[in-house]
């Protein structure tokens, strides 16, 4: 299992840690004696301790629906734990004694203290956990089990927000594997139900996201009545940005997230033209360091919670979320991004899921493989999606409307385009109809000056069309552009949108028309449409909320 996954790093997945190293962490733990078949942590445990064994021996188990597959034996020298530790969320594994010896107990508030102050015992113990992690989502392996179907809008959704959040699962396709009617059977569900995700012995039918986080124990428990230095909506590059600085600097910080860390960005198959990464990284990739190096610092981090309103008529603000609890902050950064805008094609929201996509990640492109499949959009995003979808369909049509990329996407994308064989740009053409039964099996495209539109049996689109920025939620409580974008700094005075503003100094660069509220990212008027953008403001904002904290 694991050690067939990532046999060639087992040493970095499973350190045995020298005596000097022991003996550093005894200051930090309590030494308890175990019994044999003792269990020590269950999967959805919260509050579980990081295990170092100084003699005996503990078994790390990975339950499954036929009973449980042994991972590692620690022995002297060996730690247990894997993110989901330093998350405070749900354990994904079993810890059981084989033989009887003596632990060392470190908690969660110990080993976060651990991983800030300790250099060499930080790197290692940072580094085992995300391999760990890293091999159980590779196995595919778990008492996870989500029974779906590649045709089914609500398995991509459940597949999207596990993969997305990093999450260990099984999947069953009805249409492949030949053990699903047994599984069916086996749990009193049908085929009608899909997708049904099995969940540590709940049966789960269609799960919305917020019921699937709860159920996982994704999200650490939090005092609601607690006032927050500050509260982040939206966990995408620029929100990430801002939770490490924050949190590095001495700040407690909450973010909230509706979906997976990573945003807009978090969909992109590949990145290239982020500093430091001359090989490129995938947008998931990137939003999972960002998230582990935030969890480092102690920020807490809540999945699946939108925020629906912001309250901000006093001081410290409260944000209402989906769920109807409400959580308060002395300051406020608004990262919620934006998302691609929908084509004025009247049946799309039939297809989404099951033939229209707005991220195109390798779960996406599974289901497409070998076919015929359009991109719309001239950005970034779409000519990455472009590529990488070249890579596995027959043939990808780039749709634009524009007369060309130049003025919109990177010079290295459109040459890529330009010389893979499998990708046909079409300018100024636009999708004007779908058509179908349960899923996407024609589309209808009209290019400027031909006189009549063109039909094709193509049931994949995807599209990466402009930007809608997420700020419904604001309700009227900062200034927006009419584009609905959130005005800052310079822009407000320029424009003079500050007529109520009570302050005698002027508002921040990144500062909203609203005293100690900030925004960020691509939410941000006048914001550029770059991960790296996005990452600079989050990182620069946190130096004036350090001053909003101090008036």
């Amino acid at each position: 299992m694991l050690n067939n996954v990532y046999e060639n790093r087992r040493e970095q997945m499973f350190p045995t840690l020298t005596a000097t190293q022991l003996a550093r962490l005894e200051a930090h733990g309590l030494v308890i004696s175990t019994v044999q078949g003792e269990v020590l942590a269950e999967p959805g445990e919260r509050f579980r301790k990081m295990l170092v064994v100084l003699s005996g021996t503990i078994e790390i188990l990975l339950p499954t629906v036929d009973g449980e597959e042994l991972v590692t034996l620690h022995t002297r020298g060996h730690f247990s734990g894997e993110m989901s530790t330093l998350r405070g969320q749900g354990s994904v594994v079993r810890a059981r004694v084989r033989e009887a010896g003596e632990v060392l107990v470190i908690n969660e508030e110990q080993l976060r203290d651990l991983v800030q102050t300790d250099a060499e015992l930080s790197e290692l113990f940072m580094r085992a956990f995300i391999l760990r992690r890293v091999a159980l989502i590779a196995t595919q392996q778990g008492d996870v089990i989500l029974i779906g179907s590649r045709h089914s809008a609500g398995t991509l959704r459940v597949q999207q927000f596990l993969g997305r959040n990093g999450f260990p699962y099984v999947n069953v396709d009805i249409d492949s594997d030949p053990t699903v009617q047994g599984l069916l059977d086996r749990f009193h569900v049908s085929v009608d139900d899909i997708p049904v995700v099995l969940c540590r012995g709940k049966v789960l039918q269609n799960p919305s996201n917020e019921a699937l986080a709860g159920c996982l124990g994704l999200n650490p428990l939090s005092d609601d009545a607690k006032v927050r230095d500050l509260i982040i909506i939206g966990a995408g590059p620029g929100g990430l940005a801002a939770a490490v600085y924050g949190a590095s600097e001495g700040l407690d910080v909450l973010v909230l997230e509706t979906n997976a860390p990573g945003g807009q960005a978090g969909s992109s198959s590949k990145i290239e033209n982020y500093l430091g990464f001359p090989t490129g990284i995938s947008g998931q990739a990137l939003a999972g360091r960002a998230l582990v190096q935030a969890q480092k610092f102690g920020v807490e981090v809540a999945i699946a919670n939108s925020a629906v309103r912001l309250h901000c008529e006093q001081r410290p603000y409260a944000i209402e979320l989906s769920n109807g609890r409400t959580v308060r902050g002395r300051a406020i950064v608004i990262a919620t991004g934006a998302e691609y805008r929908q084509l004025a094609v009247e049946n799309i929201p039939r297809f989404l899921g099951v033939g229209v996509y707005y991220a195109a990640t390798y779960v996406e492109a599974r289901l497409c493989k070998d076919e015929e499949i359009i991109v719309v959009g001239g950005g970034n995003s779409a000519g990455q999606a472009a590529v990488f979808l070249a890579g596995g369909c027959r043939h990808v049509h780039l749709l634009v409307r524009a007369q060309g990329l130049a003025d919109s996407m990177s010079r290295y994308l459109i040459r890529r385009i330009e010389d893979s064989p499998n990708i046909t740009l079409h300018t100024q053409t636009e999708i004007i109809a779908l058509a179908g039964d349960s899923r996407l099996q024609h589309i209808t495209w009209q290019s400027k000056g031909s006189k009549a539109p063109e039909s094709h049996d193509i049931g994949h689109v995807f599209l990466m069309t402009g930007a809608v920025p997420n700020t419904a939620w604001l309700q009227g409580c900062v200034s927006l552009d009419d584009k609905g974008f959130v005005r800052t700094g310079t822009d407000l005075i320029a424009d003079a949108h500050v007529a109520n503003w009570p302050l005698t100094r002027a508002p921040y660069l990144l500062e909203t028309s609203m005293p100690g509220i900030f925004a960020v990212g691509d939410v941000r008027c006048g914001s550029v449409k770059r991960v790296a953008a996005a990452v600079g403001e989050g990182s620069a904002c946190v130096q004036t909320v350090h001053r909003v904290l101090n008036e």
